[in-house]
């Protein structure tokens, strides 16, 4: 069947550069090449954007906005493109709207202890700008070099200081956002506490693109903690004894900043990568760090490893060799992915389940012959498998497929969620029923409908 356009790209892009800056708008096939595409695992509609549209203001975005309206084009918001789940892949014929441009910091408050910022603004800039004010950002996804706010916000990322810091959104005081319809709202504030209203900030946070553009955030800032930072490992037989470990710390009263695990063969895989020798110790290795707190609770700890029959226990508080384990903590993703196709997934799962879930993950990887590496951020439940298989592989084996739904239905059984800190994207939408049930799935529908009436707002992501 033929379609015949009322309007051609060429009369869509000359009304779209009467709105935006022609300099911001970007056709060219390398461009579109670069950003409308992601490694994938799923057959959709994703293709070739029409225009990549680098906002360097809110008029732009409000600008792009109006055209999208105007011509029913999908917009997909867009900032350091981290994304892990076809978050913010390219839709063909749609327009891609970047933020990565809009990376100022507008202000940073020791007074109110907070910091006002673009959505562009890396994650780690903040966090050393406010270290030189004697402040801290405490949100640390593993992605924290290379990740932006604007991002962290849209997806609630959490990662390695959320045991004690929280995810994202327990650090975040307000925004502003531009609506589907082009007006620019303002939503909380700098205030800690805030009652009025329905909390729309909180329905923002996470809510990955489907509801509006992030144009500022306001989020909170914390005071570098007293005394000296303490670092260490310690190692496991395998990451259920490890679990068991972690459980016992997180009731006795320390507050760690991190409690992270590296299965047998992720560490081994880190060994090869980062030319280590760790995994000669044990089967699975534990990083902890208490940022305060003193001497009595680093006793307290290493009395509940050795409990929980932890081995090789080593602790520092050289600010070098702590860099060193932070450093092996992030580099744990392209250690796995090296050479091989691979999906790393984001279960978390009530403290009590993870070791119950560890077991179930190291059987499973048995049962379907499915090479599995598993790490993740013990302290709060949040566990990442990653599972690979060859380079040469045209398509995905059916074992990583079905090993993928049995670890979804196994978790949901545990009373956890399928998306801990990636959020949903593409690649989980499908399993919105299955998490929330068909009441809540609707009320999902109905919200986005309510903020985006006409479905432009980086469509068939977040809810299917």
């Amino acid at each position: 069947m033929t379609t015949f356009k009322a309007f051609s790209d060429a009369d869509i892009l000359a009304d779209l550069t009467a709105q935006v800056p022609v300099e911001h708008v970007f056709t060219d096939s390398d461009t579109l090449n670069k950003f409308s595409f992601s490694k994938r695992l799923t057959d959709d509609d994703s293709g070739l954007a029409l225009a990549y549209i680098e906002a360097h203001s809110v008029a732009d975005i409000q600008g792009t906005l109006k055209i999208a309206r105007k011509y029913h084009l999908p917009v997909i918001p867009q900032s350091q493109t981290t994304s892990t789940v076809i978050g913010s892949d390219g839709i063909a014929g749609g327009l891609i709207l970047s933020t990565a441009k809009m990376n100022h910091i507008l202000e940073i408050s020791k007074a109110d202890s907070l910091a006002v910022v673009e959505p562009g603004v890396i994650n780690g800039d903040l966090d050393k700008a406010a270290r030189e004010q004697g402040m801290f950002y405490a949100p640390d996804p593993g992605s924290k070099p290379i990740s932006g706010i604007g991002g962290n916000v849209m997806t609630n990322a959490g990662g390695m200081s959320t045991v004690k810091y929280g995810a994202t959104k327990d650090n975040v005081l307000g925004m502003k956002v531009v609506l589907a319809d082009g007006r620019e709202i303002k939503l909380g504030g700098r205030t800690l506490k805030q009652a009025f209203g329905y909390d729309l900030t909180q329905l923002m946070v996470g809510s990955e693109g489907t509801l509006g553009i992030v144009t500022e955030v306001i989020v909170k800032l914390m005071p570098i903690p007293l005394g000296t930072p303490v670092m260490g490992v310690a190692f496991f037989n395998n990451m259920t004894a490890l679990a068991k470990a972690v459980a016992a710390i997180r009731i006795s009263g320390v507050y760690p900043t991190m409690l992270e695990a590296l299965d047998g063969q992720t560490v081994a895989a880190l060994d090869r990568y980062e030319k280590t020798h760790y995994a000669s110790n044990s089967a699975a290795m534990l990083i902890f760090k208490l940022d305060n707190g003193g001497a009595a609770s680093m006793e307290l700890v290493r009395k509940l490893l050795a409990e929980n029959d932890a081995s090789n226990v080593t602790i520092t508080t050289k600010p070098e060799e702590q860099a060193d384990l932070e450093k092996l903590r992030r580099d744990m993703l392209p250690a796995v992915f090296a050479g091989q196709n691979h999906i790393m997934e984001d279960m978390a799962v009530p403290l009590s389940q993870l070791a119950p879930l560890m077991d179930y993950i190291s059987d499973l990887a048995k049962r379907l012959d499915v090479k599995i590496y598993t790490a993740g951020h013990a302290g709060d439940g949040n566990v990442h498998p990653t599972l690979v298989w060859p380079k040469d592989a045209t398509k995905v084996p059916d074992n990583i497929i079905v090993a993928l739904q049995e670890m979804f239905h196994k978790t949901l059984a545990l009373g956890g969620t399928i998306s801990g800190e990636h959020a949903v994207g593409m690649l989980k939408n499908q399993w919105n029923n299955a998490e929330l049930g068909e009441d809540v799935d609707l009320l999902q529908h109905q919200i986005k409908a309510l903020f985006d009436p006409m479905g432009i707002l980086n469509p068939k992501r977040k809810i299917n």
